[in-house]
């Protein structure tokens, strides 16, 4: 079995061609991805198949390029950009004879290094577990059977198993921590809701500027970078609006294309806000030219956790990189459902207060009026005592 070398920095991408038209989008995604790991990406493979090969992914030549470029590189380190099974994963590390990471691997790993919270550690320990599960048996050569001796004799338990069972323990553990953070974030989110706050998240592809966005408008210093996932927190500020008061706002983890659903499920009680906000502020890096691509993987992951119907306003952001002018536009209601900004500038930062604003006031008038419903009906309904009174027959 082959023994899993120490890790390295020095990397090589392989990029696969089935047929789809944003392959130049693939590879530079990745590329930042893997930059964002901490890797030098040292060469890009490219090739084209029709399907993927059972045994390896790329097929056999391929296999052999790779290895070829990985030794004038002196890497030590593989990269698909693609969702490999553990079978082709353990093939594909014998034959390169050196560690092979997945696009899930990779996001995985990221997460893991972005994760400041004690939430959002367990969050992505979690998801490391749920996708180990499934790699166990990889080139790992202590899962054999249990060593024996002195001391050492068992009832004959694989390793392999023993490591299965500790890592499910691991598992569960962690969903009960996880359940119970979930629980306090319920009754926070509840009380929220009970006034006439309105509740603002910021969704959007990984890299749109979200941070940047959320530091111009409530000056609260988080962590923001030209990275991918530079956020995994979310972090929520009060942002006071002239005719309105306060808002929440919050800001969330990025998204992005083929995102490992380890990572949906593990993130739950993240995303569940997300899903129960007022308003969705979609970040759009309006100079990215698959921004419509990117607008498309948003929506279908809010689709997932249950927020398609939340309201959006979306924010075409870095207008100071696509020279067109702060602007905003409203639809056959009168609302205001795009906005062109720069949050590196401030341009146009004036116009998404303005439609908060609105929102914010639109939701206090939808409450009173909701109120007064419920004042009028209470009066109307007649009291059942009184009315049994009035109803029933005088009786001698």
């Amino acid at each position: 079995m082959l023994e899993r070398p120490a890790a390295g920095e020095r990397a090589v991408i392989v990029q696969l061609d089935f047929g789809h038209d944003d392959l130049a989008e693939q590879v530079e995604e990745v590329r930042l991805l893997a930059e964002s790991a901490g890797a030098l990406v040292c060469e890009v493979i490219y090739g084209r198949r029709h399907s993927p090969d059972p045994a390896t992914f790329a097929g056999k030549g391929k296999v052999q390029e790779v290895a070829a470029a990985l030794a004038a590189a002196d890497a030590d380190l593989a990269i698909f950009n693609h969702e490999l099974s553990p079978a082709q994963e353990r093939n594909l590390e014998r034959a390169l004879k050196c560690r092979v990471v997945d696009r899930t691997s990779l996001i995985l790993d990221i997460f893991a290094l972005r994760a400041q919270s004690a939430e959002g550690k367990l969050q992505v320990e979690l998801a490391q577990l749920d996708h180990l599960a499934t790699r166990l048996v990889r080139g790992w050569t202590h899962l054999e059977r249990q060593k024996g001796g002195i001391g050492l004799r068992g009832p004959g338990e694989k390793q392999l198993e023993t490591d299965r069972r500790l890592l499910g323990n691991r598992v569960k553990l962690l969903k009960e921590r996880l359940a119970r953070l979930e629980r306090q974030r319920g009754v926070q989110r509840k009380a929220r809701n009970r006034g006439d706050v309105l509740n603002v998240s910021l969704v959007g592809y990984t890299n749109a500027g979200k941070s940047t966005l959320f530091n111009a408008m409530t000056h609260a210093g988080v962590y923001a970078a030209n990275q991918l996932f530079a956020t995994l927190d979310t972090t929520s500020r009060k942002l006071w609006l002239e005719g309105a008061g306060n808002i929440v706002i919050s800001d969330t983890v990025g998204f992005i294309r083929n995102l490992p659903h380890e990572l949906v499920a593990a993130f739950h009680a993240t995303l569940e806000a997300t899903a129960e906000a007022d308003l969705l502020l979609h970040i759009v890096d309006g100079a990215n030219p698959a921004r419509d691509d990117q607008m498309a993987e948003v929506d279908k992951v809010l689709a997932e956790i249950g927020a398609q119907d939340v309201p959006q306003i979306v924010v075409l952001n870095k207008q100071d990189l696509t020279g067109l002018p702060a602007a905003a536009e409203r639809d056959e209601y009168g609302r205001i459902r795009r906005v062109r900004v720069s949050a590196v500038t401030g341009e146009g930062l004036s116009l998404l207060r303005q439609a908060l604003a609105e929102h914010a006031v639109e939701k206090v008038q939808r409450l009173g009026r909701e109120r007064n419903h419920t004042v009028v009906d209470a009066v109307d309904e007649p009291s059942s005592t009184l009315e049994s009174l009035i109803d029933s027959p005088i009786t001698q």
